[in-house]
């Protein structure tokens, strides 16, 4: 039977929708049946007649509510993260968590966007609106969340699958603390409602005119909704420890791929199938022993038809009660996983089933009916709650009573090893080849485009003229990282800000074309999770996928995740990849809040920098982990960390736990990877890092030959490995030419985004 000490419980939540501001206003309307989907009013935009479960609360009203009473501005995705986050904290008795490691995820997908698409051509063409350009990215929204409970976490990152992306990060605060690397993971998702987000939706035709009637014979499509939603998770051992009650806990969870569509679902919906199937697995359960579904339940007809197929086959004549609460909220897209897990908890701890409210007709097809009305006084001890997003990207969860019990313990954490087995990369550099290892290319200018290799080996002519640039750019690098491999486990990808280039499309046709004549293709490419979705489709890889969008370190959580599955020995291999792009429009938004140096550019201006800025880059980087290695691995990842504002004391802390628990001391490293790029504020802490940590070993540097860019941090894991398999530090890649070094066999590389979020990876040669 399940272990009480390893079991996952839920000690605090938090939520806020169109039904109201906390648990107990939620609790009310869900029982009450009330459906509260009516007109958007907080949004200028043509489609304002539209049905949507938009919160009530304006802006102002909303920082009224939290008592906000900081003098910077603040988004809105933001201030609805706020409110729930704070009852989460406030329920799980966070105060009293002092030395313990909180790791805080959140789920996003529009960012600040509410506010770029306000201010899109006063970002490009004044500077009365440039304090809001560096809010634009969804990493920023959650280090904004953050910074109200400064001090409490120790980890941050965003994770961005669009609908899933909540669901997800309950996966990952799971793992991170079933494998110790936290005590305490608070996780979830917020998003408010945009005109891009409402006017990529129609260009779609899924939205309906009067309120969803999801499962419903005669439906038309979804409202969209807004709000945010946390869970706090820790084990039952040390919730006792701090004398936090526990709610119920996390039985099990599942991610797949359905590897079909970026939008439209397979007809056998395969994808949520797996997901399912995963989530019983996982839990040691039975389709017998869930009691009631929390459906994804969009209301859409290829949704709701696909997930009812996939439902019966799991579930056969045994199927549960069935209702899509979205009936109530509206989709909250990023943030459904964790609001829907929060009210699957409230039905669970106050034995109701909420209603499929507007459900009248069923399909054609569909074995079972969703429940048509609130039930109450119902036993109910185990409940899977389904998010599915875009690209297919589904995930199940199941949480269960506190006195129920699972027929499998949690898994142990694993001591799996880790390769890296190739790489390949689209730059400024020679692409798909290492020339830059041995003759690289030394940019001389702030704005470089990447060089394209020939596409058509890899795609027809009809399939390129669909994919923006950095689709083509990762599909790439994919199939060569991949090579003769067998397809991986897991497609995991970081990238801060997608595929830019259709993002800026879509918003100024948006805004130009007063919202008329919009291409959905621009929208659905837009989303983060086009990248890895679109890798997997391509691989027909049905395995765990992920997208991570959490500024200067998207790519290193993404590989964070891949590499603490390998441990757990969950998956055996994964294609692991870090993807931005540059567009003359961001460059210049950029360029106005400091990311740029001015004039030319070389490398002996770059390391002597006493000025803020750097110059930019493309990044397109897939790298293979599997947990053999080859005579062509290209060296094992010996550990990996990641940090949330840790002083200089706490980085040096970090990577002596690092080592030692790899069995290796200080005075080992062969050098240590650093991301100086000539920005005098950002090199000054590697290199007080540096020698605080190791001043006699040499400072290998890369920006100053890939440039600066979300996802440059792949190129520093790419030197390391490469520099550990070819047994040699070329001169060009040490920050100082002059000092001497032996055959690296344990290079240190080290990562941070404007000091705030660190990350170190730990990486030895094959031959140790």
């Amino acid at each position: 039977m399940e272990k009480s000490d390893n079991r996952i419980v839920i000690t605090g939540t938090g939520i806020i929708t169109s039904l109201g501001i906390g648990k107990a206003e939620m609790l009310k309307k869900l029982k009450a049946g009330q459906r509260v989907i009516g007109p958007i009013r907080h949004i200028r935009t043509k489609y304002s007649h539209l049905p949507s479960g938009e919160v009530e609360y304006s802006d102002e009203q909303l920082k009224e509510i939290i008592h906000y009473s900081d003098t910077g501005i603040i988004t809105r995705t933001s201030l609805l993260g706020r409110v729930a986050l704070r009852e989460a904290l406030d329920e799980a008795g966070l105060d009293a968590a002092r030395g313990c490691r909180i790791a805080f995820i959140s789920g996003n997908t529009v960012g600040g966007m509410e506010k770029s698409e306000q201010y899109y051509y006063d970002f490009l063409n004044n500077n009365t609106r440039n304090e809001y350009i560096a809010m634009h990215d969804c990493g920023a929204c959650t280090d904004i969340i953050a910074k109200e409970f400064s001090g409490k976490f120790d980890l941050i990152t965003t994770i961005s699958t669009a609908c899933s992306s909540a669901a997800n990060a309950i996966i990952l605060g799971a793992n991170l603390i079933r494998e110790g690397r936290v005590d305490i993971a608070v996780v979830g998702g917020t998003e408010c409602l945009s005109k891009f987000h409402i006017n990529g939706f129609n260009t779609l035709m899924i939205l309906d005119k009067e309120p969803c009637r999801p499962f419903d014979a005669d439906r038309h499509g979804l409202n969209l909704g807004e709000g945010a939603a946390y869970l706090v998770m820790e084990t039952e051992v040390h919730a006792r420890r701090r004398n936090a009650r526990a709610i119920c806990k996390l039985s099990g969870y599942g991610n797949a791929c359905d590897a079909f569509h970026q939008t439209a679902t397979s007809p056998n919906g395969e994808g949520a199938y797996l997901a399912m199937q995963q989530a019983l697995k996982n839990s040691g359960l039975q389709p017998g022993d869930i009691d009631y579904i929390n459906a994804h339940g969009t209301g859409t007809g290829n949704n709701d038809e696909c997930e009812g197929i996939a439902m019966m086959r799991i579930f056969g004549d045994q199927m549960p009660p069935v209702s899509s609460t979205k009936s109530y909220t509206g989709h909250t897209t990023s943030a459904a996983g964790g609001v829907e897990s929060v009210i699957s908890i409230l039905a669970l701890t106050h034995r109701f089933i909420p209603a499929n409210l507007g459900y009248h007709t069923p399909i054609e097809g569909h074995t079972f009916k969703p429940v048509d009305h609130v039930i109450e006084n119902v036993t109910l001890k185990h409940i899977l709650t389904n998010s599915f997003g875009f690209g297919g990207n589904d995930t199940s969860c199941i949480f269960s009573t506190l006195d129920s019990e699972n027929a499998k313990c949690a898994p142990a954490a694993g001591t799996h090893d880790c390769y890296i087995q190739s790489a390949a990369h689209i730059s400024i550099q020679q692409p798909l080849t290492d020339e830059w290892f041995s003759n690289p290319i030394l940019p001389a200018q702030a704005y470089n485009e990447s060089l394209e290799p020939d596409y058509s080996k890899y795609f027809s002519p009809m399939a390129a003229r669909r994919m923006g640039r950095l689709l083509k750019r990762s599909m790439a690098t994919a199939i060569e990282a991949l090579g003769q491999q067998p397809v991986p486990d897991a497609v995991v990808t970081g990238t801060g800000l997608g595929c830019i280039a259709n993002t800026e499309k879509f918003l100024s046709a948006m805004i130009d074309n007063q919202e008329d004549f919009l291409q959905p293709t621009y929208f659905m490419q837009s989303t983060h999770n086009t990248i890895g979705s679109q890798i997997a489709q391509h691989l027909k890889c049905h395995g765990y996928n992920c997208t991570y969008s959490h500024r200067g370190t998207s790519f290193d959580s993404s590989l964070f995740d891949a590499y603490l599955q390998m441990q757990t020995g969950a998956i055996r291999s994964a294609l692991v990849g870090g993807h931005d792009e540059m567009t003359t429009e961001y460059f210049k938004m950029l360029g106005k809040i400091g990311y740029w140096k001015k004039g030319d550019i070389n490398p002996d201006m770059l390391r002597n920098s006493d000025t803020p800025g750097s110059f930019s880059g493309s990044c397109s980087l897939n790298m293979l982990l599997t947990d053999k290695s080859s005579k062509s691995s290209l060296c094992k990842i010996a550990g990996m960390d990641m940090l949330y504002e840790p002083s200089i004391d706490d980085l040096c802390s970090a990577a002596k736990r690092l080592l030692g628990k790899a069995g290796i001391a200080v005075g080992d490293l062969s050098g240590i990877v650093l991301g100086l790029s000539g920005d005098c504020n950002g090199d000054r802490i590697y290199l007080d890092f540096k020698n605080a940590l190791c001043p006699d070993k040499p400072a290998i540097w890369y920006k100053h030959l890939f440039g600066e860019s979300f996802c440059a941090s792949a190129f520093g894991v790419l030197v390391g490995a490469k520099c550990l398999y070819e047994r040699t530090i070329p001169v060009h890649l040490k920050y100082q030419p002059e000092m001497e070094s032996a055959e690296p066999k344990i290079i240190l590389v080290h990562n941070h985004f404007h000091n705030k979020d660190h990350s170190l990876v730990l990486l030895s040669s094959c031959s140790c």
